[in-house]
């Protein structure tokens, strides 16, 4: 028996809704039973018997599905990828695989369907298995599979973790700038403005971190952070790196040492983690691609009671003990060596030479000017290899300008920063995180151009 309207009225104002149509999501966690439901959204899947025919539609929502009964010997003819609504009445399921469905019956005046948005009888998306390889062919529909779309569930999801954690916290989300006229890492790895010159009477960048900026910020707010796109020309063609990615920056005031600012990006990590399990119910990872035991020992290894850390300088002496590779003072240290330095759990490797870093970090606490050091760190996890990298920032006037010049650093470009350290000064440190890489390894993928929609890397930008 349906519900009277004067009952869906009452609900409807009851609940505050809107005239927004309702999404799949909340249909299938809020509709009564035998209520006249209308949904809407693509045709997943379709399958015959003898006297029905079945449709699951989604909408992207949520990676649960509606199962649609067809009831007749002559439904109606859908296609796999056509967007339609349908409406008929909502019940409980007869299936194994949900709990409620969609029954349409043809012969009931109350029930229709509407084809939205047909497609061509090549629409290239069919119920098939499709490989990711194929998928990176097909920029503009690829995010309606369900392995690609819960990338972006979960990327929602972890943006709003963030947040709270960082609203706890006492932090202060700002927006830097994404053109800059100065180079944050000194690395040239720029993306030049055109006619800048001309504009801004000075050549501009993409920025390649908001990290100057932030810090900036930082010495009046305290505590800031942002998740911003970054650009960087580096011509590399692994599955680890974009030429366009979103960057997770902070920088916090009144830091004199490393090991606080380790302990609180161990801490975001844990937190953010943590929260992602105790909410884990198939709405964020799911899909043919991704293994669930690999998902479930990357969030392990993140929530381990204890992370390592190490220096460098420790770091060496482990590799060339294991006889992995040998390394001396001053060596970069490559994937392998990262991976295996953390194959027992996540690890933070401190106090890297000075050659090897950009000019506004801070001198190690236990500074040899044999081996200089400086006051830095990355964070490696288990297969995977570095995912953050900070340090504590020069806050002296005098020993910042040093390293400027000594960087080679257009002192005209870079007054507005190094003026910071004149008028009231303080000592502060910060990190960035790769947010794609992030996003990969707790969804248990590989490849971080599957994470974005419009992935961008060299000899690839074709939407």
């Amino acid at each position: 028996m349906f519900v009277t309207h004067s009952r869906i009225l009452h609900r409807h104002l009851c609940r505050g809704l809107s005239t927004l149509q309702p999404t799949i999501k909340e249909q299938i966690s809020s509709t009564p039973i035998g209520l006249l439901l209308e949904t809407k959204g693509f045709v997943k899947s379709i399958r015959n018997s003898k006297n029905l025919s079945f449709l699951d539609l989604t909408d992207g929502t949520t990676s649960k599905v509606i199962n649609v009964v067809l009831l007749g010997k002559e439904p109606p003819k859908f296609q796999i990828g056509q967007s339609v609504s349908i409406k008929g009445e909502w019940n409980i399921s007869k299936g194994a695989k949900q709990d409620y469905e969609l029954i349409y019956n043809c012969k009931n005046p109350e029930h229709s369907y509407q084809i939205i948005g047909p497609v061509p009888e090549d629409y290239p998306l069919q119920k098939k298995a499709t490989s990711m390889s194929y998928l990176r062919t097909l920029p503009s529909l690829k995010h309606r599979t369900s392995t690609v779309s819960s990338f972006y569930r979960l990327r929602s999801f972890l943006e709003t973790s963030v947040q709270k954690f960082f609203n706890n916290h006492d932090f202060t989300k700002v927006n830097p700038p994404l053109i800059t006229s100065s180079d944050c890492e000194g690395a040239g790895e720029t993306f030049k403005i055109a006619q800048s010159e001309e504009f801004f009477q000075k050549q501009t960048y993409l920025t390649v971190s908001s990290q100057l900026h932030l810090e900036s910020l930082a010495l009046a707010l305290n505590r800031v952070w942002t998740l911003s796109p970054c650009f960087r020309a580096e011509n590399s063609k692994t599955s680890r790196h974009l030429c366009e990615f979103w960057m997770l920056e902070a920088e916090v005031c009144y830091l004199n040492e490393l090991d606080p600012l380790l302990d609180f990006t161990e801490n975001l990590i844990k937190w953010v983690t943590r929260d992602l399990a105790q909410n884990y119910n198939n709405e964020y990872l799911n899909g043919v691609y991704l293994d669930e035991n690999v998902i479930r020992s990357r969030w392990d290894n993140i929530l381990k009671e204890e992370w390592k850390r190490v220096t460098y300088i420790e770091a060496l002496n482990l590799i060339n003990e294991e006889g992995i590779d040998t390394l001396k003072f001053g060596d970069s240290l490559n994937l392998d060596h990262e991976r295996f330095l953390a194959k027992n759990g996540p690890i933070f490797v401190t106090d890297y030479p000075e050659s090897l870093k950009p000019f506004y970090m801070s001198k190690s606490k236990n500074y040899d000017s044999q081996q200089p050091t400086v006051a830095c760190f990355d964070l490696l996890l288990p297969e995977f290899g570095e995912l953050v990298g900070g340090s504590l920032r020069e806050h002296d006037y005098e020993v910042l300008k040093e390293s400027m010049i000594k960087h080679n650093m257009k002192l005209d470009d870079m007054n507005w920063y190094l003026e910071l350290r004149r008028n009231g000064t303080i000592p502060h440190g910060g990190f960035g995180m790769g947010w794609e890489r992030f996003i990969n390894y707790l969804s248990g993928h590989d490849n971080i151009r599957d994470i974005v929609p419009f992935p961008r890397a060299p000899n690839l930008c074709n939407a």
